[in-house]
């Protein structure tokens, strides 16, 4: 791996660049991070990941357009400070409440985050895990909970 490209689709068969990481301005625990990511925001946009692809040494991830990211009152940036998940809850009636943020060493803590679907988040307990983004905007990972036998959305 030495590259991981965002393409967006745009549903005619067309697929343009976003965004592109490289090694070594990126490691390969990132890469792996950033794969395992339902969405990205970046330049105020959601994107969805739709497709994992692999050409060569190319990581490709096909997203599609899910227009403007919606910006909740709790949101702070982590650019800066090092490499933070953030966990927020799944609850529209809740504004995506924030519960609780904790910085990582490495990306590979953060990986042992994405892959999970059940969280034991302390003060909380388990949680299920209903999508994960990068918030290139803010420089952090969000990983969005629901009590677990909750349905999703109220």
């Amino acid at each position: 791996m030495k590259k991981l490209t965002y393409f967006v689709h745009d549903g005619k068969d067309n697929y343009e660049p976003l965004y592109e990481y490289t090694i070594p301005n990126v490691g390969i625990d990132e890469f792996y991070a950033r794969q395992l990511c339902t969405y990205f925001i970046i330049k105020g946009n959601q994107y969805e990941l739709i497709s994992n692809e692999m050409v060569g040494d190319e990581e490709i991830l096909v997203l599609e357009n899910r227009g403007r990211n919606n910006n909740v009152l709790d949101e702070k940036s982590y650019r800066g400070m090092g490499i933070h998940v953030e966990f927020r809850r799944f609850k529209v009636s809740e504004n995506y409440k924030l519960l609780t943020a904790v910085p990582c060493r490495t990306h590979l803590d953060v990986i042992r985050y994405l892959l999970k679907d059940i969280i034991d988040l302390p003060g909380f307990g388990q949680m299920a895990v209903t999508s994960t983004e990068v918030d290139e905007d803010r420089g952090v990972y969000v990983l969005y909970l629901k009590a677990i036998g909750e349905n999703d959305m109220e």
